[in-house]
Order: C-alpha cells, then structure tokens, then sequence
C-alpha cells in the first residue's frame, strides 16, 4: 500500500507532465504551514529557472489540471510559485479503511530483505549492569524490532566481554582470598564441582576490589596478567573458573535484561572469536595487507582523502599479544563465516567512533567483508543527570542499572498509589509496565547520538511528551471500547470509517495516514526517536479528539458511532504496534 504523500505525488507529478514540465518537479511534501493547507508542492519554484517561466504561471498551470481531482478538496497557487493543497474528507477517509484492512496498516516492507546482525549490548563477565549499558540496550532492541517490523532477519548479539585482563583480576583476587580452592592445586585431576564458588554479589564484589588492589600493587597485576595468558592458553583451573564466571554471569545478566524487555538471539563471547585469530593474522601476513611497526604487527587505513590522523589498524602487539581490536576484527570474521549477513551494526557510546571507523576499514580493505557488505557504527551520547554531567549515585558511584530500574518503578507506584484507589499488588504490576515505559521512552524520545538529562519527574509524568501519557491514551481508547461494548452493540462487517465531521477529527485522521512515512523514516535514518513524535502526536491529537467527541454518550447514528469506533480502535492497534517497536508494552488499566 503506498503512503499517502507517495498517491499525491503521482497526481501532481502526472499535472506536470501534461504540461510539458520534467516529472521531478511533482514532489509533494507535507505543508510547513498546516493552518494554510495539507501538503505542498514547490516544484514551480525550481522549475521556473529551467523553463525560463514566473513560477506562479507554472503553478497556476497545475492548479488548473488538478482542479477537478477526486482526492483533493482544495488546490491553489500563492505567491511566489507555491501549490497548496488539501485533500477530499471522503479520499481521507478511503485511505484509512485500507490502512484498517491491510497487513501491519499497509506498511510496505524493504524491497530486498536483509540479514542484519545488531551488536548491542557489551556488558563483560563479573561485572554487574550499570546505567551505561542501558542506551545500547534499549536503542538495539528498538532498532530490531523495527528492522525485523520492515522483513528483515535482523539478529541480536550481546557480545559479552570475557578474554581480557580483567578475567585474570578476579582469579588473582580469589586467588589471594581463596588459596585453597582446588582450581589453584595443579596436581588436581578430577572433575571441577558444577557449582560455582561464588554468587553474583561476591563476584561483583570481587573484580572493583582486584582492579583497586592492583594499581597499589604492581606485583598483583603481573600474577594477573600471568594468569590471564595461561588461562588463554587453557590452563584446566583457570578455565573452569572461568567457565563459572560466565554461567553465573550469564543468568544475572538474562535476569535484568528480561526486566528491561530486551532479548538477543546470541550470546556470544569476545572468546568466541579465538579459534579464528590465528588464521585470519596469517591471512592478512600472507596476502602483504600487514606489516611490522616497531615490532607490532598493523595493517594502514589510512586514505589520501583523509583530513584527519587515521592511525594503523594494530594486529598484534610487538610481544605476539592480541588487543581488543583484534578481537573485533576476528568477531566480523567469525559474522561472516557463521551467517554471512548482508548488515552489520554497532552499538556503543559515540566515543568509541574513530575506533570502529579503523575496524571497518581494515576489514575492507582486507576482504574480510564482501564488497557489499554493510558495516556501520550507531553512537549514542550520554544520560546525564539535572547537573549536566553522566549520571551517577549521590555519593558519585556508577548506578546499578537495575537500581535505575526499580527507582523509576517505585516513582510510577507512587503516583498511581497518591491518585488511585487500586490493589497494591495489581498497582506493583502496572507501576512496572509503565515505569519501564517511562525509561524507555525518555531515552527513545531523544535523538541516539545526543546527550540528553535524565528527569525522574518529566519521565514518570502521566501528562505530555512521556511513556506513561502513550500508554494513558491506549488505556483510555481500550475503556471506551469496553464501554461500548457493554452498550451490546457491534460493529457490522459491512461498517466503514466515515468522511471527518469535524477539524479535529480531520487532524486525527491526517496524523493515522502519517504511520508508514514516520516508519520508513525510523527504519531509514535507524531512529526510534521518529516513532516516538509520531505516537505522540498522534496521542495529542486523539486527545483533543476525545474532549470535542462524545463517542458513547452522543445520540449518533449506528453508521457515525460504528465509524468513530473503528477509527478509535484503529488507533489502538498502531499504538499498541509502536510501542512494540520501541520496547515495551501497555497494562490493561491505569
């Protein structure tokens, strides 16, 4: 189904043609001054200079074309060469009875399909989830969504963290604790226990203590570092331990991700990506695209058209040791050895942009990729709090991104508790559907690459631009609905939404037509941001649509009340679909 803008181009684009003028010129735009018209089209304009006309003449010569057509109500040409345009109530209308009846609302979906893996989440082993891996997160699992929304295979990966130093600091650490564990006995030849020797809370304990103990010691960080090579190169104790690190990690890390509503489909490991190192060091020897810099093996990506210091892409160490960006680069070897995707994304902190610039480079210039392969970094700004610097504890610390979580939970179960009368255990359930609403639209709603405050009250607010006020209105639509549905009337099959009878329901209208275009954009310029306007103003709108229009206590007709019900449920359905895309999900009262 095409886009409403895309069916008005063409009547405009044809005017143009049979006027003697190139069909570029019959682009149609939504208007910048909706208090005159609709749509626009100011193709008069550029078409003045090539034909050597007034643009008014030209506009006026389309205007007279399209006088007579069935879609559009009023057309005119302003000065200077601008074309006017306001569609027919009844064309509206038919638009919208074939969103109603299509598939996901008409939504034309991508053309040639993709595989697409998208890297969002980072976290490492043996550390807990803070407010920093809360963007990817939730900007990721949008952005899948919406790219499996448009028929794509899009894939999730976490990309967990778990080869470097920071392994070695926790098995040094237990080492200093624990002397006696049997992971540190060599002659130890039976099987390790299944159990791990640590919860959660000791782990995460353990790696900031090691970390601290290390820089006041440089001896600990040496058995560290000495701990971390033999561990790579499979030492039975370490690697058990290691193995522990990861299972118990692991099932933290799926318990928090569960609360925020995110999901990947691979959990894969920055280790994962060893077995591949090897070969892919002596292809890249081999093939002469490697050289040696003062020992260290490194590829240069750097180009002639380059206006800023792009330094060598470093393989190898000059002692032999890889580096994370090693490690990046075997992780797209193994991509492309396992799935062959046509799109590769990721997501992290936009400081980290000049590194995956070298990454993507070496991996073209290399052949790693295929010439068509898409690799593309996503960068994200920071959450800061009211005093405009990266948000933290009161007594500065990194916040828990579960303590974030229920913080904004426990807000939202406030003000439902201070304005409602309702079961505090049903008040629980919804105060954690809304709260992570909350979250997630207050970061959604915000460009990705901007930084942007956190506002506890702003976010948590039932009224304006917020999650709570979207989800206020699908639970206002769905009551209506119920009361109508108590009235024991229905809905016919032969029921259709009828010609706006009034201009905000002519402006509610316009805003459902809008669903496709503000689709394609999100999923054009990877923006969950333009989901989040469309549904609000979309909300807005339904909202001064509500107050001007009884829909059950008016004496309307059946046809006018079945329209208005159609119309609203409508509404709900694309509601309840946005919101899907953007990561989260409505109660069923508020």
């Amino acid at each position: 189904m095409k886009k409403l803008v895309e069916l008005i181009s063409e009547d405009v684009t044809q005017a143009f043609i049979s006027k003697g003028y190139d069909e570029k010129y019959g682009v149609v735009t939504p208007s910048n001054r909706p208090d005159l018209c609709q749509f626009q089209c100011n193709g008069a304009m550029a078409a003045a200079k090539a034909y050597k006309k007034a643009p008014i003449m030209i506009a006026q010569e389309i205007v007279e074309v399209l006088q007579d057509n069935s879609r559009i109500k009023e057309i005119t040409a302003v000065m200077p060469g601008f074309i006017n345009i306001t569609l027919s109530d009844e064309f509206l209308a038919e638009y919208i009875n074939d969103m109603r009846i299509n598939k996901d609302f008409g939504c034309e979906k991508e053309k040639s399909p993709k595989k697409v893996i998208i890297d969002y989440g980072g976290p490492n082993i043996a550390k807990p989830l803070h407010v920093g891996h809360m963007r990817s997160a939730i900007i990721g699992e949008s952005l899948k969504r919406i790219f499996k929304f448009m028929g794509n295979d899009a894939i999730g990966d976490v990309h967990l963290g778990d080869w470097g130093t920071p392994m070695g600091l926790v098995i040094a650490e237990l080492k200093r604790r624990k002397p006696d564990l049997i992971y540190f006995d060599d002659n130890y030849t039976e099987e390790y226990p299944a159990e791990a020797p640590f919860t959660i809370s000791e782990l995460e304990e353990i790696y900031p203590a090691a970390s601290a103990y290390s820089k006041e010691n440089p001896e600990f960080l040496e058995e560290a570092k000495r701990i971390t090579y033999l561990m790579q190169n499979g030492h039975r104790g370490y690697m058990a331990l290691w193995k522990h690190m990861q299972d118990v990690s692991v099932t933290d890390l799926k318990k928090i991700y569960d609360n925020l509503n995110v999901s990947f489909e691979l959990w894969k490991k920055e280790s994962d990506a060893q077995p591949y190192v090897k070969d892919m060091v002596e292809y890249l020897k081999i093939n002469n695209y490697a050289r040696l810099s003062d020992g260290a093996l490194v590829v240069d990506v750097k180009e002639e058209a380059d206006t800023k210091e792009i330094p060598p892409f470093m393989i190898l160490k000059s002692d032999g040791a890889t580096l994370y960006s090693t490690t990046d680069l075997a992780t797209i070897v193994e991509r492309m050895k396992l799935f062959d995707p046509d799109h590769i994304i990721y997501i992290t902190d936009k400081r980290q942009e000049l590194h995956f610039e070298i990454v993507f480079r070496c991996a073209k210039k290399t052949k790693l990729v295929k010439e068509d392969t898409k690799l593309q970094f996503i960068g994200f700004g920071t959450m800061n709090g009211k005093d405009g610097k990266p948000f933290k504890t009161r007594d500065g610390g990194v916040l828990r991104l579960e303590y974030l979580i229920k913080m904004v939970t426990d807000e939202v179960y406030r003000k439902i508790m201070e304005s409602r009368s309702m079961d505090e255990e049903e008040a629980k359930q919804i105060a954690a559907k809304v709260g992570l609403a909350a979250l997630k639209y207050g970061d959604l709603s915000n460009q990705a690459s901007k930084d942007y405050v956190f506002d506890l009250e702003r976010f948590t607010s039932f009224e304006g631009n917020s999650g709570p006020y979207i989800l206020y209105t699908i639970v206002r639509i769905k009551s209506i609905l119920e009361k109508f549905n108590a009235t024991g009337k229905s809905i016919s099959s032969d029921m259709r939404i009828l010609p706006a009878s009034s201009a905000v329901e002519r402006e509610l209208m316009l805003q459902i037509t809008r669903f496709s275009d503000l689709i394609h954009l999100a999923y054009e310029e990877q923006a969950p941001h333009r989901i989040c306007q469309y549904i609000y103003d979309l909300a807005d709108k339904f909202s001064s649509f509500y107050h001007d229009t009884k829909v059950i206590s008016e004496d309307y007709s059946e046809e006018r009340q079945g329209s208005l019900i159609l119309m609203i449920t409508l509404i709900q359905e694309i509601l309840l679909t946005c919101i899907d895309l953007l990561g989260f999900e409505a109660p069923d009262r508020m």
